[in-house]
């Protein structure tokens, strides 16, 4: 039951952080890259838009900055739970950590983020700008190693522990 509890609250807190970031054009310019490709040719278009919108972040930064931040997390994780045994830590750190990208596709991306006014821009209200999911999927598919690397650190300095 404790590792459905903790699920449940990292999941909880991966929304409160995904809510937080969001709500207002300066919140949501930090979150650009994510946008579909109608809506950031229409920023770009925006005079004043367009000179908020931030550095592009390279695939290898953004993989290991997520790597260390999951990884970190994890091993939190499997020392609360006392994970002592390398193969069961990471089978349920990884089914935890996929089971969190899983979540931020279909509930947060699919089912919020693409539908809330709050993660709109003021200049671009068409919703049907903000449907495009192809985006999201990559990110998700992009997200499957960093979590089977997580798990698998998490895992081995859990049981060393």
């Amino acid at each position: 039951m404790q590792y459905v509890i903790t699920g449940i609250i990292l999941y909880a807190l991966f929304f409160l952080l995904c809510y937080l970031g969001t709500g207002g054009d300066r919140k949501n310019i930090k979150n650009f890259y994510s946008y579909p490709d109608a809506v950031q040719t229409k920023i770009r278009q925006n005079e004043m838009l367009n000179k908020m919108i931030p550095k592009k972040s390279t695939y290898l930064k953004s993989f290991l900055s997520n790597l260390v931040l999951f990884t970190i997390a994890f091993i939190v994780i499997g020392l609360v739970l006392r994970l002592s045994k390398f193969m069961s830590a990471f089978i349920y750190l990884l089914i935890l950590g996929e089971g969190l990208n899983l979540f931020d596709l279909l509930v947060i991306d699919c089912c919020w983020w693409s539908r809330t006014k709050r993660t709109h821009f003021t200049e671009i209200a068409d919703d049907k700008e903000y449907h495009g999911f192809r985006k999201h999927f990559k990110a998700f598919l992009r997200g499957i190693p960093v979590f089977i690397f997580a798990a698998l650190i998490a895992a081995v300095i859990s049981t060393i522990l």
